[in-house]
């Protein structure tokens, strides 16, 4: 066997490795990431805190330390579900939910999330930390997309 042929059969089987554990990798991520940062909430150790509790605080039904505590519960619930495959699409419900409110310092605190006078380009930390996001929708649209697959 020639050393091109070693090369292509060596990629083919990495290929194959990652083809067969991509979507269970993509559920462990989004469980560690959900379960982990949702129950820093809870135990007051969430950098995220002041901007959690900024946020919320025009909401109705609860204070904003309230608030705080169900997002982050609401956020495990999130992380233990991806992890069930059967329940991907109540996890994808309540991602979508949670995303939503996620998003919002974007829009309701630009002072905190965007640098002085370079809004909408030059996120701050916090900025930086909402905006990644979007890759964490694109896990679950792909996560949710394969048990679509199976499931019709």
């Amino acid at each position: 066997m020639t050393k091109p042929e070693k090369l292509k059969r060596i990629d083919q089987r990495i290929i194959a490795f990652m083809r067969n554990r991509r979507i269970t990798a993509l559920r462990v991520s989004l469980a560690i990431i959900f379960v982990w940062f949702g129950i820093l909430k809870p135990l007051g150790l969430s950098p995220a805190e002041p901007l959690v509790l900024a946020t919320t605080s025009w909401l109705p039904l609860l204070e904003p330390r309230a608030w705080l505590l169900v997002i982050g519960w609401w956020e495990v619930a999130i992380g233990v579900l991806f992890l069930v495959p059967s329940m991907t699409r109540l996890a994808l419900g309540l991602l979508l939910s949670q995303l939503v409110g996620t998003f919002m310092p974007l829009f309701l605190l630009p002072e905190v999330t965007f640098q002085a006078g370079h809004l909408p380009y030059a996120p701050t930390t916090e900025g930086q930390y909402i905006i990644k996001n979007l890759l964490i929708i694109a896990a679950a649209l792909a996560v949710g997309g394969s048990r679509a697959r199976r499931t019709t």
